[in-house]
């Protein structure tokens, strides 16, 4: 594979991430089972690390129980502002009524 190229396993979670619509979120693990993969949440932090492509709303996506994972930090902060222009609200870097705000795709 060239270092360039991305693995197709971060493919499959991008393309999930694209589904949430805006004000919704997933959670890593969320996105991890339905790629077929359900105990690779930490792995679909490592393909949003690296992820590359705007197209993909990689704020969308926060730690179980609606937490920001990078807590006070300048990417914390980055991660709160971009949710709250998508209509997501956060207090003590935390999803407001994260389940209701929890996407559930249809099938």
């Amino acid at each position: 594979m060239n270092p360039t190229e991305e693995p197709s396993e971060y493919q499959s979670y991008y393309a999930i991430v694209r589904q949430i619509p805006a004000a919704s979120v997933l959670t890593y693990g969320d996105v991890a089972a339905l790629a077929g993969r359900p105990r690779s949440a930490r792995r679909v932090g490592y393909a949003l690390s690296a992820l590359k492509d705007p197209s993909v709303p990689w704020w969308r996506v926060v730690a179980s129980g609606g937490v920001l994972s990078r807590g006070d930090t300048a990417a914390g902060r980055r991660h709160a502002a971009q949710l709250r222009r998508d209509g997501v609200a956060v207090r003590g870097g935390r999803v407001v009524d994260f389940a209701q705000r929890r996407f559930v795709p249809a099938n």
